[in-house]
């Protein structure tokens, strides 16, 4: 029976470059496994999520159930707002080399991370299109070479996003939240989603037990991880989780591996739609 878990770890913030990505990478030697970073190039703005306190009921409870504060700390809370947004792997090209010369896989995920989650629907295609050329500019700069897949921000995207994509012609995205990988029928590329819930969407209590039991069928599933988190206050859930998976016979890989082994398959072509899974404050492609 198959049995591989990609990790997906997407970095969101300054904090989580800084911090939570250098203890990754420590956890990660210990269990000698990789995975695939996601890369946030350019500014963050997370204080402007505090506007979502008034819009997004769902949005404080997420807040409230997560232990934000703990999470992300006092300074984030201000970026963009109060404070100035600092680059996050712009500001820290030493970790980027770092991640790669451990053997990880390193995508890119984000310009502005936050502007994409919370304005995405309401900007224009220029917009969208600037951001691309941004980040992607910044990634460059910091590997040496451009990314060979996309991951978008918060699972959120729409036809205009993958129109563009075209342009960049990646190997694969990571973009949805869908069930199995499948070709998108806008953009034509292979999709590797992350179908397996996160620890935030759980709550750190359950997390471990949860996910040990979707998996204890076997297959092939991906894990959506945050540098802010399981690098993070909640890093020792996380190294239980990856005990049980290596007790459960799991081979823990990155993404690049799995798209090597759905080469061979033909997947199904299918179109995204948007939904709000439990423990999320805003819907994501599925």
């Amino acid at each position: 029976m198959t049995r591989i878990l990609g990790l997906k770890i997407d970095v969101d913030t300054y904090r989580g470059m800084k911090k939570g990505v250098p203890r990754l990478l420590d956890i990660l030697d210990e269990f000698r496994v990789r995975g695939t970073f996601y890369l946030s190039v350019g500014p963050d703005a997370s204080g402007r999520a505090l506007l979502q306190l008034f819009r997004n009921p769902l949005f404080l409870k997420k807040m409230l159930r997560t232990n934000a504060p703990g999470l992300y700390g006092f300074r984030t809370a201000l970026y963009g707002t109060l404070l100035p947004s600092p680059m996050i792997a712009l500001s820290f090209p030493r970790i980027v080399r770092d991640i790669l010369s451990r053997g990880h896989e390193v995508q890119f995920h984000a310009w502005d991370h936050r502007r994409w989650q919370d304005e995405l629907s309401r900007c224009s295609e220029q917009w969208i299109r600037e951001w691309f050329e941004k980040g992607i500019k910044g990634f460059t700069e910091l590997t040496g070479k451009a990314p060979s897949s996309f991951g978008a921000p918060a699972w959120l995207i729409d036809d205009r996003v993958l129109d563009i994509i075209k342009d960049y012609r990646f190997e694969y995205l990571s973009c949805t939240r869908a069930k199995e990988p499948f070709i998108h029928a806008v953009a034509g590329v292979m999709e590797i989603p992350s179908d397996l819930p996160c620890f935030e969407e759980i709550g750190v209590d359950r997390a471990v037990n949860q996910l040990k039991g979707l998996l204890e069928t076997g297959g092939a599933h991906v894990l959506p991880v945050h540098a802010e988190v399981e690098g993070g206050i909640w890093d020792g859930y996380f190294i239980e989780l990856l005990r049980e998976v290596q007790a459960l016979d799991y081979r823990i890989v990155p993404l690049n591996e799995i798209r090597n082994e759905l080469l061979s398959r033909s997947l199904p072509v299918r179109k995204y739609r948007m939904e709000l899974l439990p423990g999320r404050s805003v819907p994501c492609a599925v």
